[in-house]
């Protein structure tokens, strides 16, 4: 007769609806930003955290399209005021696709505001960063989101 697992066997049940927890350097991450600019701030930060791979799209309407086609998408950061397609079409079609609705979704703006927070809420993103990012804070935010954990923070003054 085996003996039953002991805890540390077991494995750890997540919460519903909530990605595994994955470590940076495991990660693939799509920065979905129109600007170049904020692009690269983002992907080198990612980077200083220890993301290896990190894709980049320009507009919402490209988002799924190129999502489907990646082996792993664990951490979307997406923009929300975009060309042809806002954040928030985008993420609608995201939540109706059967490989990418559970996928975390943070939206990141520089329209910060708690008005704007509870649009992002009510809309089903993850979590909220505000811009301009703080290279301070990031590195903790995006373990933070890679562990599954929501992020809610506006930018800081």
């Amino acid at each position: 007769m085996a003996l039953p697992p002991s805890n540390d066997q077991l494995p750890v049940p997540q919460p519903p609806n909530r990605p595994r927890p994955i470590h940076a350097k495991d990660a693939v991450v799509l920065i979905v930003e129109d600007n170049p600019s904020n692009f690269v701030l983002m992907a080198r930060m990612l980077a200083f955290v220890g993301v290896q791979r990190c894709e980049w799209k320009t507009s919402g309407w490209q988002v799924v399209e190129f999502a489907d086609t990646l082996p792993q998408v664990d951490l979307i950061l997406m923009d929300i005021r975009l060309p042809y397609e806002d954040g928030y079409a985008a993420l609608k079609k995201l939540r109706q696709h059967p490989r990418l609705a559970q996928t975390m979704v943070v939206a990141v703006t520089a329209e910060a505001s708690s008005e704007q927070i509870a649009k992002a809420r009510a809309a089903g993103f993850d979590g909220f960063l505000g811009k301009p990012l703080d290279a301070d804070k990031f590195p903790d935010q995006v373990r933070r989101m890679l562990r599954g954990e929501p992020v809610w923070e506006l930018a800081t003054p």
